[in-house]
């Protein structure tokens, strides 16, 4: 509610600020829009000028169809009138008047037609519509990504990679059960969706009411209570579309989502861990509770088939990120696919692993940069990336108390351990803190920009 009320009163500064300043110059803004018309690969000049050769060609054909007699009489009446008019004005001045006041015809005339067409496409007219072509056109360009993992890590990622290409595909685990996705596939039988809601959430337009509705959580109400929209959303589509898949494609193009979010299967997987005291755990949920140290995951059933449509995008991806996301419960459940393992394995494009900044309780306290890595390449059977993220600043003081009442610690980056396990450091300051409460978390836009910078080396 409160952001709505501010955005009301932004408006209404613009208005005022639009009043008061209604009779001062605008025309270097305006020109510097107009110009942004001539940008290459907007792909608007060319069907421009497309529009126009029809026209010559249509009245070319007229003139051919009437053998020309009305065309002709029209070019002797133009013509007997320019040669009176230039008689009266010399031709050095009323050639440039002519072709001055077509020009301007042809400008204004675009300039209207334009404006008519932002005006309906964008009648808020927060951004102007060259701005979104530009926008559109950029993103469309960039590499396609594939991200593989879950949890909150994996969606924070993604809402910063959206601002750098629009051809991302997200590769999500559906082994949650806990909380609200854990109740619906309890009560409902459906596959898990609150990973994916998050994914959609963030390559979404965080500024449309659309995307908070996804979000909003139920505080009241029988049976309602701490589900979220989304949630509710996608199971319902589940069961009208017949599959998850169908049903994120459906509430994708409602929520205008850059990109792609996939499940890695459509298989009802429940994973298992077995502990170094010999317990065997399973369900996602009970293995961190558990608390114990994990010596390996596997899952029910064993070998899941893998979504052809999550496979496809990776094997056309030219940059494969794995994490970040909780290590054991949200990063390994995916490679537990064979097939999806399989197809990052066969790549030979630039892939990179995005470890955690902290260990997390009842899954990797203790855990180094290196444990990380190894866990991985012990489920998976095989390396599945050759370079590591690892964040370079620690966190405050104040931050490192509160994690370690929680028994969590900064990762360690063991340098020999990875250097001869074969993966490339990158190393960078990639984390936001939250001064209260003391939570670290990745830095969206920071995180992409470092993921994007180190591909664009390793690919050039």
């Amino acid at each position: 509610m409160s952001i709505g009320i501010f955005k009301q009163a932004l408006r209404s500064i613009q208005q005022e600020s639009r009043i008061n300043w209604e009779f001062k110059p605008r025309t270097p803004q305006r020109v510097h829009r107009w110009f942004k018309w001539l940008s290459p690969g907007l792909l608007v000049k060319r069907w421009l000028l497309l529009s126009a050769g029809g026209v010559l060609l249509t009245s070319l054909g007229v003139a051919i169809w009437v053998k020309l007699t009305p065309i002709a009489w029209f070019i002797q009446l133009v013509g007997k009138i320019l040669e009176e008019a230039a008689t009266i004005v010399p031709s050095y001045v009323s050639g440039p008047i002519a072709l001055l006041s077509g020009l301007f015809l042809i400008f204004w005339g675009q300039t209207r037609s334009l404006g008519a067409i932002t005006e309906v496409l964008k009648p808020d007219g927060d951004e102007q519509l060259i701005d979104v072509l530009l926008a559109h056109r950029r993103l469309n360009r960039g590499p396609k990504i594939v991200v593989i993992g879950g949890g909150t890590g994996l969606s924070t990622l993604l809402r910063g990679l959206k601002e750098f290409s629009a051809n991302i595909t997200a590769i999500v685990t559906v082994a949650d059960d806990g909380g609200s996705s854990g109740r619906l596939r309890r009560e409902i039988g459906v596959l898990p969706p609150g990973d994916i809601r998050n994914c959609l959430a963030a390559l979404a337009d965080e500024e449309k009411l659309l995307t908070e509705l996804f979000q909003y959580r139920f505080s009241a109400g029988d049976g309602l209570v701490g589900h979220s929209f989304g949630n509710l959303f996608l199971t319902a589509m589940s069961e009208i579309t017949g599959d998850l898949e169908q049903a994120i494609a459906a509430s994708s193009q409602v929520l205008a989502v850059r990109g792609c979010v996939l499940p890695a299967t459509l298989s009802d997987v429940r994973l298992w861990a077995e502990l170094a005291d010999g317990r065997i755990i399973q369900g996602e949920s009970s293995i961190t509770e558990a608390g114990g140290q994990i010596i390996k995951i596997g899952c029910i059933p064993a070998n899941p088939p893998g979504l052809p449509a999550a496979i496809k995008a990776i094997q056309e991806a030219d940059y494969i990120i794995i994490g970040p996301g909780s290590l054991y419960t949200s990063v390994i459940p995916n490679l537990l696919v064979p097939e999806i393992k399989e197809a990052i394995a066969s790549r030979l494009v630039p892939r990179i692993y995005v470890c955690n900044i902290m260990t997390q309780p009842g899954e990797t306290q203790g855990y180094s940069v290196s444990d990380h890595i190894l866990a991985i390449d012990h489920a998976c059977g095989q390396p599945l990336f050759n370079a590591v993220l690892v964040h370079k600043k620690p966190p405050s003081p104040q931050s490192l108390v509160r994690y370690a009442q929680e028994n969590s610690n900064p990762v360690f980056l063991d340098r020999e351990a990875v250097g001869q396990l074969g993966r490339r450091i990158v190393l960078a300051n990639v984390m936001d803190e939250d001064q209260e409460t003391g939570y670290v978390r990745h830095n969206s836009r920071r995180l992409a920009k470092v993921l994007l910078r180190w591909y664009s080396r390793t690919h050039s």
